[in-house]
């Protein structure tokens, strides 16, 4: 499609269960049908691999976030869009994250508590609200809410479609993507 692609980091964050990783997933597969350079950097996977060491204090999960940002910022600099999803809870590091890649786009996806819940195929919520799970995020632990992201994708009144079209309309907009696109 173009010679030289441009990198970017669309950081994803929200609530566990508010949909960051299925757009994510769905605007990666559309990027990569326009023979885009895509990498998922994906908060469970990486948990199994480069971040095994960390628990879920609020330490951990910024120097979660910092080895992430540095991988992030690596790829971008070197030509490939990377979609990160992340709960990233706490708007300082989300900020550093931001600094320090450049081009990068937050996209909060943004989903009521109780709806979050009710998608919890996992039951991670529910063990969390009987106490089995400490430092979870919405329920033990809070979840700062971006004050000002590039997109905030509503995503209990959209469907999966809808918000990946959304990003993908932002990226032409803001000449992150040809408008041929």
């Amino acid at each position: 499609m173009c010679q030289e692609q441009k990198g970017f980091t669309i950081w994803f964050t929200g609530l566990p269960c508010s949909g960051k990783s299925a757009i994510a997933d769905r605007v990666a597969e559309i990027l990569r049908e326009h023979n885009l350079k895509v990498e998922r950097l994906d908060g469970d996977v990486v948990r199994k691999s480069l971040c095994r060491d960390l628990g879920f204090s609020r330490e951990d999960r910024n120097e979660n976030i910092r080895r992430v940002t540095f991988v992030a910022k690596l790829l971008t600099r070197n030509g490939v869009v990377v979609l990160t999803s992340f709960i990233s809870p706490y708007r300082e590091i989300r900020d550093e994250a931001r600094r320090e890649i450049g081009d990068f786009i937050e996209v909060y996806t943004k989903c009521p508590l109780e709806v979050c819940i009710a998608r919890d195929v996992k039951g991670m919520y529910q063990k969390a609200l009987r106490g089995e799970i400490k430092e979870f995020t919405g329920v033990s632990d809070p979840y700062e809410e971006p004050l000002n992201p590039e997109l905030v994708l509503e995503t209990y009144q959209e469907s999966l479609d809808e918000s990946a079209q959304r990003i993908i309309d932002f990226l032409k907009k803001t000449g992150y993507l040809d408008h041929n696109f």
